[in-house]
């Protein structure tokens, strides 16, 4: 017999989420749906959390993700107090999802329709590697298939829970099977011959803190959801979901007070009474959910967790914001969306920015996510201007402890140069800068070790392994975001709100 899920004890009739973030705004989504009375605080000037926005000279500029997979969660989250994502924001499907260049001069699109990405492979990389992709995407569908519910939409209490009922060993046997707890990259390499679209495939084990070669196959699901499930991009840019998120939990009589900062948890024995916030407001709870960076949460809870001193960190990110003249931009590589530029070392890269302790390094020869927002929303700009963010890998502070006030703009300006020889002519000259953020950024905001991406999704900090979302000693505290499970990226922290309120509701 599968075991019960364990839930917070006692009253539970109102309930303070400490952040308003994505994973705050979905726990306090399905509480609310659940008949719970919710206030959500939150330190910003407004909703979303690292999917914030920033507003200069005309320019509307999305300050985190720019990658929007899985919008069924959404609604899912929505649909708890009976609004839809599609009712409130105008979703466009990308098509490519993303443009890979490469060093050669090459460029592979992705499809997330099937027949359209195996006719781009035949034509490009050949044969061999469009029949290995037919199998390769029926791979990753059954790696989804078992990981969504068991392994990505539950809670665990205990490493035990992996193996508690009959059903839970069959999807444990299936995902081994599968090759889910063996390597990523020589599994991906196994159906594609071709090495440029192996990387096309398995460099989403970026966004869990590792190289390819050593991430588990599991995180193949992360490449499920970007190459098949495809990727979308809103009107208004991605800002406009989180505000979408916040305007339904307002009209379904929940409270959200910004720019209110939880200092202190008042406890009576092992319960939390209220939220103290900075200016001096007492908040009476039942129950409470924290979804803030793990560094803020623990000094919140007043103890740093028993695993943070050997936490480890994912690699974090530099982010260029900017823009360009429109005739600039036309002379750039074909348009798309999203374009991921490969260079030309490939192992070497996560090497340097995936190292011990004072080993890490900047990229000596980037890989770069380049997303022209404007491509497919130029309401985001003013008449004649494009919108450009740069995103490039880096180490994280522990990895390399750089003076970023220093090293930013310089590698700025050393990005933008590389994508200058890379064929994006005229950014050099004509980019103007509008936002850079660096791992020190990401630190002022508490970010541990300077890094968006939380942990990392090593085999000890992952599934059951993973911290927890319930909090030891306290009986009525719950987290949610990416520290906690399921873990980093969009369509995780959506759930791990669902789950966060789950242990509140007991549904």
């Amino acid at each position: 017999m599968a075991r019960a899920l364990r839930t917070v004890s006692g009253p539970t009739d109102h309930v303070v989420v400490v952040g308003a973030g994505l994973s705050g705004m979905a726990a306090a989504l399905h509480l609310l749906g659940a008949g719970r009375r919710v206030t959500v605080v939150e330190r910003g000037d407004q909703v979303g959390g690292r999917m914030g926005r920033t507003e200069v000279d005309g320019f509307a500029i999305d300050t985190g993700p720019t990658v929007l997979t899985m919008p069924d969660l959404f609604d899912e989250a929505l649909g708890a107090v009976g609004r839809s994502l599609g009712e409130m924001v105008t979703l466009t499907k990308l098509d490519p999802a993303y443009r890979a260049r490469y060093a050669d001069g090459s460029h592979l699109d992705v499809h997330s329709d099937p027949d359209a990405m195996e006719a781009e492979l035949r034509e490009k990389a050949g044969a061999p590697t469009a029949a290995g992709y037919r199998r390769l995407r029926a791979w990753l569908t059954e790696l989804y298939d078992v990981e969504i519910g068991r392994f990505i939409g539950s809670s665990f209490d205990s490493p035990l829970d992996m193996v508690s009922s009959r059903a839970a060993l069959s999807d444990v046997a299936r995902l081994a099977r599968l090759g889910g707890f063996g390597r990523l990259g020589p599994k991906v390499a196994s159906f594609l011959p071709d090495e440029r679209a192996q990387r096309l495939f398995s460099f989403q084990a970026l966004y869990a803190g590792l190289p390819p070669q050593s991430a588990l196959g599991a995180y193949g699901v992360i490449a499920y959801m970007d190459t098949i499930a495809g990727v979308y991009f809103p009107q208004g840019g991605m800002h406009a979901v989180a505000r979408a998120m916040g305007e339904a939990i307002t009209g379904a009589s929940g409270e959200i007070r910004l720019g209110t900062e939880a200092t202190r948890l008042e406890r009576a024995g092992d319960r939390v009474t209220a939220v103290h916030t900075a200016d001096g407001e007492r908040l009476a709870c039942d129950t409470v959910v924290l979804t803030g960076d793990l560094p803020l949460t623990d000094a919140l809870l007043g103890h740093p967790h028993r695993r943070r001193a050997g936490t480890r960190w994912a690699p974090s990110c530099v982010v260029v914001h900017g823009s360009v003249p429109s005739d600039v931009a036309a002379g750039w590589p074909e348009p798309a969306h999203h374009t991921i530029d490969f260079g030309a070392a490939w192992e070497q890269t996560f090497d340097e920015i995936i190292a011990k302790p004072g080993r890490g390094r900047l990229m000596s020869d980037p890989s770069l996510l380049v997303t022209r927002p404007t491509h497919t929303d130029p309401s985001l700009a003013p008449e004649g201007q494009e919108l450009c963010y740069v995103l490039a890998p880096c180490p994280n502070l522990e990895a390399a402890p750089l003076d970023w006030e220093t090293v930013g703009p310089a590698y700025r300006d050393e990005v933008l140069q590389v994508m200058e020889g890379r064929g994006w002519t005229g950014i050099a000259e004509h980019f103007t800068p509008r936002d850079l953020v660096t791992p020190a950024s990401w630190a002022e905001q508490g970010m541990g070790a300077g890094t968006p991406f939380s942990a990392a999704h090593t085999l000890a900090q992952t599934g059951p392994f993973r911290r927890g979302n319930l909090v030891p000693g306290l009986t009525n505290a719950v987290l949610a975001g990416c520290g906690t499970t399921p873990g980093v990226g969009v369509p995780t922290v959506l759930i791990s709100g669902r789950l966060a309120a789950q242990r509140v509701t007991g549904g």
